[in-house]
């Protein structure tokens, strides 16, 4: 047996099934994200898989030399650094569809969180307080969705909100005008979206196109009043900005799966370790402040988290290890094959 694969950041029920699925090579497992005390023991490894708080440095990779594969299970890749591997000639596989359905459902139960004080109301009653002031929402029904970025993702968003009988305005830099004639919603600039639209989701990858896309220019531009909702990743949104967007009113409100800084949040007594300290430390004080406020509502990196969704992200990624060991590698974010 020559192949060693490693994985972190897993439940015992995806051992057991990785197992199964993968029983000709040494496997590994280990169920927090990858720590640089875990390198030495998996030095000789050739595969590794991760999730999304398991950064690959390029020191990570010269801890590793004989790595020839890493096949994340998310979709994103913003958790490794891509041009460090191909200068080492690893593969980095992704599994570029698993939740187009799932993160799709979550961003509906944030906006609806949003339109109907349900966070409140819930938070409310369970003090024995059954007053209805305050808790007045707003119907779905004939407003505006303005979608940024109409990949798997943000295409079911589209899906949905027509269900609701929305009208849905999009961006994207690869537009799909045959989609949209389908579907039912109009591509427009980023501006006429952000100036239309009631409620403004976000479904883009993190790259440095995407770093701050929505900082304080841009939310000036939106409708007085917008609700944001952002499941896609942290750094896309100024959290700065983001505040002070709350502040004056500019937004109503904020639905947050992700946040800037979000993996350092549990670790916060280990950050003053780490290079950039300051920065570090005052994202994390940014999140606490969105945290206590009422009119934002924030889930801990749960969008994906589906039995379902979970199920496809092991297949495609035992498939994307397959794939590779048979010379036919499958879903490469970067190669040099």
């Amino acid at each position: 047996m020559s192949h060693v694969a490693v994985f972190f950041e897993v439940e015992p029920w995806e051992e057991s099934y990785l197992a199964g699925r993968l029983g000709d090579i040494d496997l590994r497992f280990f169920r927090t994200p990858l720590h640089p005390s875990h390198l030495a023991a998996v030095a000789e490894a050739e595969i590794l898989s991760i999730f999304i708080r398991s950064p690959i440095t390029s020191e990570v990779l010269e801890r590793m030399p004989r790595l020839r594969l890493i096949a994340t299970r998310s979709t994103g890749y913003d958790h490794i650094d891509l041009e460090a591997c191909r200068k080492r000639g690893v593969v980095v596989s992704n599994v570029p569809r698993y939740g187009e359905n799932t993160v799709a459902e979550h961003t509906f139960g944030l906006i609806l969180a949003l339109s109907r004080n349900i966070h409140k109301a819930y938070v409310r009653t369970t003090r024995g307080d059954f007053t209805l002031e305050g808790l007045r929402g707003f119907d779905l029904k004939g407003k505006t969705l303005g979608v940024i970025g109409t990949g798997s993702i943000g295409l079911h968003v589209v899906r949905i909100a027509r269900g609701f009988g929305m009208e849905v305005l999009a961006y994207d830099i690869r537009p799909q005008p045959l989609l949209a004639e389908v579907l039912g919603f109009r591509y427009v600039s980023l501006e006429e979206l952000l100036s239309e639209s009631d409620i403004v989701t976000l479904h883009v990858p993190l790259t440095p196109a995407t770093y701050h896309l929505i900082d304080w220019s841009k939310l000036q531009q939106m409708k007085r009043g917008a609700i944001l909702i952002n499941t896609s990743r942290g750094g896309v949104v100024d959290t700065d900005a983001l505040l002070r967007a709350l502040d004056e009113g500019i937004l109503s409100g904020a639905g947050l799966d992700v946040l800037e800084g979000e993996e350092l949040i549990e670790e916060e007594r280990a950050l003053l370790q780490m290079p950039e300290a300051e920065e570090k430390l005052k994202a994390v004080v940014r999140a606490h402040l969105l945290l206590r406020r009422e009119n934002v509502v924030i889930t801990p990196h749960i969008a994906f988290n589906s039995h379902e969704a979970l199920q496809r992200i092991l297949d495609t990624t035992v498939e994307n290890i397959q794939g590779y060991l048979a010379g036919a590698p499958r879903n490469i974010v970067t190669s040099t094959l």
